[in-house]
């Protein structure tokens, strides 16, 4: 009976190895590493709240269709409702304030602040296909990047009213598809291919919508406690915290897409000196 039993947890040992070798998960997590993800998701969260959060703070307080300004952007985005959502709009401007004290100056300041956000998210996807950064000329798509992103999230709050159930969620899976395979194909100048982007992509609306439910779970009591033991502190914090968690989806997502694409979907070959025929021709 023993040796029986010995017998089958050698075999299930041996099938967990093969499985593990199939999958090759032991170089997504070396990628992982060698990106450097978590390190990566923080420095995101930092430039979000310090470069882009303004930016987007003064765009929603000068939409005149919806009310509630940029904590209506962030509370839809984690997906909170109720108490949790009024502790969030209690602690951002109000949305018509922002706009008497942005001078023009102060608007190019938060323009440039939010292009220098997209910089940083094109040198992560560089990063993750291995490729040159491009030259600082190209800023015009970290630009056109900026715009599309906030066009957007802007139709990610407009539709909350007018869609419900099914339809919203149909159309923020679609949008989100279709922004981050665009997102990488453009900031990357075209080098890689749209078919390899894809489940990175896919990957990272999957991620989003888990940290969404995540987020309802655990940061909507999270957040009114924060905010009753350490004020505007507590509350920004829990924020910056969700804001992590979306780096590391959107970097995690981009980077799971390239391990899917080489081992799984469109495997390549690699030569004596560790390069793949795509890295020798400059394309993925």
């Amino acid at each position: 009976m023993a040796v029986s039993t010995g017998g089958a947890v050698r075999r299930w040992r041996r099938g967990l190895h093969r499985a593990w070798e199939w999958l090759r998960a032991g170089a997504l997590l070396e990628h992982g590493r060698e990106l450097e993800l978590m390190h990566r998701a923080m420095g995101f969260a930092t430039l979000a709240l310090v470069m882009l959060a303004p930016l987007l703070i003064v765009v929603a307080a000068a939409d005149p269709l919806v009310r509630g300004g940029f904590a209506s952007w962030l509370t839809d985005g984690m997906g909170l409702s109720g108490r949790s959502a009024h502790v969030i709009t209690d602690v951002i401007s109000p949305p018509r304030s922002v706009i008497g004290t942005t001078s023009v100056w102060g608007a190019v300041l938060l323009a440039v602040f939010g292009v220098s956000f997209a910089g940083s998210v094109q040198n992560a996807y560089e990063r993750i296909w291995s490729l040159a950064p491009g030259p600082w000329h190209r800023v015009w798509r970290q630009a056109t990047w900026l715009v599309v992103l906030t066009g957007y999230l802007y139709q990610e709050v407009a539709t909350k009213a007018a869609l419900h159930g099914a339809q919203r969620i149909a159309l923020s899976t679609v949008s989100g598809i279709v922004f981050f395979w665009w997102g990488q194909r453009f900031l990357l100048g075209g080098q890689v291919r749209w078919r390899a982007l894809l489940p990175g992509a896919l990957a990272t609306v999957v991620g989003l919508a888990g940290l969404r439910a995540f987020s309802y779970l655990v940061f909507t009591p999270l957040i009114v406690t924060n905010a009753l033991s350490y004020g505007a502190v507590g509350t920004v914090l829990v924020v910056e915290s969700w804001l992590i968690g979306v780096g590391f989806v959107i970097y995690g997502g981009a980077l799971f897409g390239r391990w899917f694409t080489e081992h799984h979907w469109m495997p390549v070959h690699h030569d004596r000196g560790g390069r793949t025929q795509k890295q020798r021709r400059g394309k993925y």
